[in-house]
């Protein structure tokens, strides 16, 4: 079989280009230790209640962290508990979410947090809420009939 002299250029140019980034991804996920978020936490999705920061949901001070408060948040069937909070405008908060049941979506609206709660995963994202004002948090993974009305407030206040 005959090969082009641009067809063997851009075949060993794949190749190569193969090797480097499968190559990358070996290094990253078995040499460096690298895995995604949802692998490091996780819960017994029974006792979500009777576990430690679920068992009370909403926004706590920590102090000696990264980050000011933690706002934890649990989700089950059509809703989110807390149903309302208040951040104060500024404050480093690391959100921390799991649900019970089912997958649920977790997306505050104005903002890049998009997450996905899943059953047995803890999830977390450290945030900073600069902007006062009210954001909702909805679910934007189809979880049942009462998908539409699962919200949360976040109000940002001064």
């Amino acid at each position: 079989m005959h090969l082009h002299k641009f067809e063997k250029i851009w075949l060993i140019f794949g190749v190569g280009m193969l090797i480097v980034f499968l190559s990358t991804v070996g290094v990253s996920a078995f040499y460096l230790g690298n895995q995604p978020p949802s692998c490091l936490a996780t819960i017994d999705p029974e006792k979500v209640d009777e576990t430690a920061p679920f068992n009370k949901p909403g926004l706590k001070k920590v102090e000696g962290k990264d980050w000011d408060y933690e706002l934890v948040f649990v989700a089950s069937a059509f809703n989110y508990n807390p149903g309302q909070v208040q951040v104060p405008k500024g404050a480093k908060v690391k959100v921390i979410a799991t649900t019970k049941d089912v997958v649920h979506g977790f997306e505050i609206a104005g903002t890049n947090i998009n997450m996905m709660l899943e059953p047995g995963y803890i999830s977390e994202i450290v945030t900073t809420f600069d902007k006062a004002g009210e954001y909702t948090l909805v679910c934007n993974e189809y979880c049942g009939v009462g998908h539409h009305m699962m919200t949360s407030k976040i109000e940002v206040v001064e």
